[in-house]
């Protein structure tokens, strides 16, 4: 008689820990799952189990408007938050009218020069002059005083949360959610909570850019603090260092490279807002895009666009090759006098009349870029031979992947989803991660949005499996080349900061209307931050590693598979995060577009003023982040316990 061997603890100890998570989840399927399937046996979330927030969030938004003049924490506190932005920006924004065209270009240069040499400051004076010369002179001074303002305070804030991030571990969990927050949140769904509490303006636009744009600098900050060299680190506390010595002489300058690059995306992710930030009274170029493309004119649109791109260049250059100089290369005589020579220029000028842009010397740029567009939906749309059309690769696009991918996900029921979604968290990371990862999944069908949730999620999945692959194949070849690195930077700045619905309409007008163009739109956007922080990652690997590698004959292919991929994980693990979160921010645009789902739930409830539809699917659209970045990021108690 055959007899049946039950496994002693010991003998589970030397299973290997993923097949002991995997055994441990099937026991508690076994004891769920029956009593989940006789409940409720559809795919779709039981209706019992569901919330309305309709009633709350509409006495809510009562409550603000009745109290909004009244109240003293409006009164007192938020009032003079409104008040502080508005005067600095009028402060940034009166000072540069008072320089005049000239006396801008000219700082601008002399900056540019005294950071980087004489090149950069040919390519700054040029791209203030296009300025002008597209006739956007007096938008591009607005937006610059917004973006100052901006991008000093999603500094400030970033840098604050990334220095408690990077020092204390239970911060760090803590900040997680809040970031992912942050920067999953479509901005659609908080600017009409902004708006209710600060009114349309300059204020709720400043706030509205700062929650957007914070995160990544408090990111980068992090993992440049928590992964400083810790020999570096030993030597300086073995000198008698204190910790705040440590910090400052150490830790910080180490991460000099990660802080870099977080105020580089916080520029980029800045001046991306302009146009959404438009909509709640920002003015300038972002108003001018908005207003252009409400008439479905392409080329006026462009011209606005073709600013905030070259403000997005200029800083990077110059905050790039900032960083790249020593101290012992900064001129103070040379800087008080590139101030004095823009005073004096800002004089003359004002002396002449000539601080306006003169309209003599601006272009028709719309009409030719119209043309174009015509040409490109009357040929690249349909029709083309061999290949087929822009229409039909959307077509296939959407019939092979979306279509299964959506239909896939609404077929299974729901407690298998949360099955699946706490293998794989728990696979990743700790029990912790995969409790979090369910009640954040569980939390979509309370809210009573299952369906449009997963159809929203089979649009995220594939966004972001073509961004990665994109992604980690140009950071790779950028990482490994520096010609490659060159060309490519360019183009990631105008595909960074092209305002999302600048490069909307061409996008419709290349894929229709549907959930291809919505997907192809989140790509566009996610792909530039993919790219930069792989290539990042892979050379700021140790060269030490790279050398004994190349020592002991390894090929190229063999380094990058053997020694850079994998120490630069943590890299590539925040750009898989990057991807996810900067997917979820576009997943509004796919909305406006046709991809239907909670982007279209979000825009309706801005549009209506609808606090309660906007918000619900704001709040699902943050529930699926929370959910994909514990899913695709793997915690560090994994890493050393092996759990």
């Amino acid at each position: 008689m055959a007899t049946i061997s039950v496994p002693t603890p010991r003998a589970m100890r030397t299973v290997h820990p993923a097949v002991r998570k995997l055994l441990a989840l099937a026991v508690v399927a076994a004891i769920l799952v029956p009593v989940a399937g006789a409940h409720e046996g559809s795919a779709a979330w039981p209706h019992n189990l569901t919330v309305s927030l309709s009633a709350p969030l509409t006495s809510a938004s009562n409550w603000v408007i009745d109290n909004r003049d009244t109240h003293p924490l409006f009164l007192y506190f938020l009032g003079y938050i409104s008040d502080a932005v508005v005067l600095t920006v009028r402060a940034v924004y009166l000072a540069l009218l008072a320089a005049g065209w000239p006396g801008v270009t000219v700082l601008a240069a002399a900056v540019a020069h005294r950071v980087a040499g004489t090149r950069l400051a040919v390519g700054t004076a040029a791209a203030f002059l296009v300025c002008g010369v597209l006739g956007m002179w007096v938008p591009t001074m607005q937006t610059l005083a917004l973006m100052v303002v901006a991008v000093l305070a999603s500094v400030a804030v970033g840098v604050v949360l990334g220095l408690g991030a990077g020092l204390s571990d239970r911060l760090h969990r803590a900040l997680r959610p809040v970031l992912d927050t942050m920067q999953v949140l479509p901005a659609f769904a908080y600017l009409l909570p902004v708006v209710l509490v600060f009114g349309i303006g300059v204020p709720a636009a400043v706030l509205a850019t700062v929650v957007y744009a914070a995160p990544p600098m408090a990111r980068l900050t992090a993992l440049g603090l928590r992964h400083a060299d810790p020999e570096v680190l030993e030597a300086v506390e073995s000198l008698g260092a204190t910790r705040t010595q440590r910090l400052l002489t150490a830790r910080i300058p180490l991460a000099r490279k990660e802080l870099l690059l977080g105020l580089n995306q916080t520029i980029m992710m800045a001046l991306s807002m302009a146009v959404i930030a438009s909509v709640i009274g920002a003015g300038g170029l972002g108003d001018r895009v908005y207003q252009a493309l409400a008439s479905v004119d392409v080329g006026a649109a462009l011209a606005a666009g073709i600013p905030i791109v070259l403000l997005a260049v200029v800083l990077d250059r110059i905050t790039a090759a900032a960083g790249e100089r020593t101290e012992t290369q900064a001129h103070p005589r040379a800087w008080a006098y590139a101030l004095g020579g823009t005073l004096a220029v800002a004089l003359a000028a004002r002396l002449l009349g000539r601080l306006d842009w003169p309209t003599a010397w601006t272009l028709n740029f719309a009409e030719p870029v119209n043309r174009a567009v015509d040409w490109m939906t009357a040929h690249l749309y349909s029709g083309v031979p061999v290949v087929g059309g822009t229409a039909d690769w959307a077509g296939h696009f959407t019939t092979w992947i979306l279509d299964p991918l959506r239909a896939g996900l609404q077929w299974l029921p729901w407690w298998s989803v949360l099955l699946i979604v706490a293998a794989l968290a728990w696979l990743v990371g700790t029990w912790r991660t995969a409790l979090t990862a369910v009640l954040a999944m569980a939390a979509i069908g309370v809210l009573g949005v299952w369906e449009p949730s997963l159809d929203t999620l089979s649009q995220v999945l594939a966004a972001v499996a073509v961004t990665l692959v994109l992604g980690f194949a140009a950071g790779i070849a950028a990482a490994r080349s520096d010609r490659v690195e060159r060309a490519l930077r360019p183009v990631l700045d105008v595909f960074q900061t092209m305002p999302q619905f600048v490069y909307l309409i061409p996008v419709v007008a290349l894929f229709g209307v549907g959930r291809a163009p919505a997907v192809a739109a989140a790509v566009v956007y996610a792909l530039p931050a993919v790219v930069r922080i792989t290539a990042q990652g892979l050379r700021q690997v140790d060269p030490a590693a790279l050398e004994s590698a190349r020592s002991l004959g390894a090929t190229g292919r063999q380094q990058l598979t053997q020694v850079q991929l994998p120490l630069a994980r943590p890299a590539l693990l925040l750009a898989v995060n990057q991807g996810v979160v900067l997917v979820l921010a576009v997943v509004i645009i796919g909305g406006l577009v046709g991809g239907g789902a909670l982007g279209y739930d979000v825009a309706f409830g801005l549009a209506q003023g609808d606090l309660a539809t906007g918000l619900v699917a704001g709040a699902a659209i943050v529930c699926l982040g929370l959910m994909l970045d514990r899913v695709t990021q793997p915690t560090e108690r994994r890493t050393e316990k092996g759990a």
